[in-house]
């Protein structure tokens, strides 16, 4: 690893090596090769922009938990593409919380929601949280599952439980959101909406639920 502070980390000349090849897949080798993932998290405060960018987008393939912090404060990055790969990267570091059986059975939850197979994925995602109760996407996943089902108290419930969890899973916030919504509760769903927003302020569509829910709240008072 270069340590001449004249010259530019490694990691830039492998990132900028990525811009043109445009092979993730061989960015992220090489990166993992020489980086370890703390050096890669003290990088995404670097003072160059460029770094930053490569930290965060080989933190999002090489990261895992202990990552989100720093992937969460990316997030209010003054650079917009450091805050695009902080979000991206963010979702994925979320998944790897767990052992790799907990990682696999999230994932099948997770296909079994998008089938729109709730009560499958209801019982796999309880079971689940019962062996690894601190597993945050497990519960917004069950979150998923009962609002698939009609369940709507019971998914605000466990995504607030995902939010105790992980304070950054903005994701988790904007669902309470958009459930509380469905309630016909605009108070409640305006302050998840601005909790999301404090999380992530690139989320276009939640900041056009806040101003729009802002003016019906104060509107009626």
């Amino acid at each position: 690893m270069n340590n001449d502070p004249a010259r530019p980390p490694l990691l830039l000349v492998l990132y900028q090596e990525h811009l043109t090849l445009q092979d993730t897949a061989a960015f992220v080798r090489k990166v993992s090769k020489v980086y370890s993932a703390g050096t890669l998290q003290r990088l995404v405060r670097h003072a160059s922009r460029e770094v930053r960018r490569a930290a965060v987008l080989a933190l999002g393939h090489l990261g895992d938990y202990e990552a989100n912090h720093t992937m969460g404060c990316a997030l209010h990055d003054e650079d917009r593409m450091v805050r695009t790969l902080a979000q991206s990267g963010i979702l994925a570091i979320w998944n790897r919380a767990g052992s790799e059986p907990e990682r696999r059975e999230l994932g099948t939850i997770i296909r079994l929601n998008a089938a729109h197979m709730y009560k499958e994925a209801l019982g796999r995602a309880t079971l689940l949280i019962q062996r690894a109760p601190w597993f945050a996407e497990v519960w917004r996943q069950r979150a998923v599952a009962h609002a698939g089902l009609g369940r709507l108290v019971e998914s605000i419930r466990d995504c607030h439980q995902a939010l105790e969890i992980n304070p950054y899973h903005f994701v988790a916030a904007t669902s309470m959101g958009d459930t509380y919504l469905e309630l016909e509760n605009p108070v409640s769903a305006l302050e998840c909406f601005r909790r999301a927003l404090r999380l992530n302020p690139d989320l276009e569509a939640v900041r056009v639920q806040v101003v729009r829910l802002t003016r019906m709240v104060e509107g009626s008072r």
